[in-house]
């Protein structure tokens, strides 16, 4: 079996940014329209790959180890969980703990401890969505009152904060009788930032740039900066510690990193992880130059088949090529759901499906604010 190459995914020729942008980034074509109007040729293709192929919900079979191939309502430590030596050792260390409201000081410490955790960490819904309730926590006090805030029952995981200022999301996927794996896409993640003059406020810089401007106005947000500070000249900084476009993010499109050592490196992390053919890997890196040789990058979270391909966010891509980008991904997805039901894997029902989509939904709602 030989699964169709996504053309459009493939690297671009032009090199990505070197530096993180600065303010004033314009605004891409696919983030200039509201979702509803993405969302209507998406679901249109998506109705036509599932006539063509059987199934509505074929995509859930493309990795059968974890919920809903990860299409929706799976967890980050079902990713987590599985991982072999290889793949545990590229990965930020963490530890998930359930109902944390319910748990002690000395419990929340015992257990930071034995997973080798210190502060700053950062804590985020093991089922989360967008960076909602992604937090950055500076001391038990924070994770405490954070921890109040947290549903009922639920699982949070803490994780190790990773200082590096280069983010990026690798796009993979594998031929599930072939064995073949390969780098579709890859995307930079740029977040939030402002560079000051030494005469205007912090919130002064923010509400002259409009990507910016989302931090302020961002739902399910709030910003720990002290807004009166004034920056010094030339001093950058950074908004957020999430990086979503919801928040004034930007994505650009690093495909020009993609190298036969990335597919190498990235190919053998997602070998061992049990019966994994597609997703996305966001990582933290320190150079251009050492992601693009494999070396040096340690993995924050993985997505299943609900990853976006990204970089079709780019500013520099137009309407019509941002959304065959998107078109491939999901071509791409059905043919290894396809080829995994050859295989005996069953999709998830219709029924099934909504159900973990409004419970993701409905937990969503009732998270800390992410800042």
């Amino acid at each position: 079996m030989h699964l169709e190459s996504p053309r459009l995914l493939q690297p671009r020729p032009a090199a990505p940014p070197a530096v993180p942008p600065g303010a004033g980034a314009a605004r891409g074509a696919l983030e200039k329209l509201p979702k509803w109007a993405i969302c209507i040729p998406l679901v249109l293709q998506w109705s036509w790959l599932a006539l063509r192929h059987g199934s509505i919900t074929l995509p859930s079979a493309a990795n059968p180890r974890i919920t809903c191939g990860g299409l929706v309502g799976e967890g980050k430590l079902e990713y987590f969980d599985g991982m072999g030596a290889t793949a545990r050792a590229a990965t930020a260390r963490h530890v998930g703990i359930r109902d944390p409201r319910r748990r002690s000081d000395a419990e929340l410490a015992a257990a930071l401890a034995q997973a080798g955790l210190t502060f700053p960490l950062v804590a985020k819904p093991d089922l989360g969505l967008c960076g909602y309730g992604v937090c950055k926590l500076a001391s038990l006090a924070a994770l405490r009152a954070y921890a109040a805030r947290y549903p009922d029952g639920e699982t949070v995981v803490l994780q190790q904060y990773l200082p590096e200022e280069l983010e990026a999301g690798i796009f993979y996927a594998r031929d599930p009788v072939g064995g073949q794996g390969r780098l579709i896409g890859l995307a930079l993640r740029y977040y939030p930032r402002v560079s000051g003059d030494g005469v205007a406020t912090l919130e002064q810089l923010i509400r002259r740039d409009a990507r910016a401007l989302r931090v302020l106005a961002a739902p399910a947000h709030a910003s720990a900066l002290a807004l009166d500070a004034v920056p010094a000249a030339g001093q950058v900084v950074r908004l957020a510690t999430i990086g979503s476009t919801r928040v004034g993010g930007l994505y650009r499109d690093g495909g020009a990193l993609i190298s036969p050592a990335l597919c190498a490196a990235i190919d053998a992390i997602a070998r061992d992880m049990p019966e994994f053919h597609f997703g996305r890997f966001d990582v933290r890196f320190r150079s251009a130059e050492e992601l693009a040789a494999g070396r040096h990058f340690t993995i924050m979270e993985v997505n299943g088949a609900g990853s976006e391909a990204i970089q079709a966010w780019d500013p520099d891509i137009g309407l019509v090529a941002g959304l065959r980008m998107i078109f491939a991904k999901q071509r791409l997805l059905f043919a290894i759901g396809a080829a995994n039901r050859r295989r005996g894997v069953r999709p998830i029902g219709p029924l099934a499906l909504m159900r973990l989509n409004w419970r993701q939904n409905r937990l969503i709602a009732h998270y800390p604010l992410s800042n």
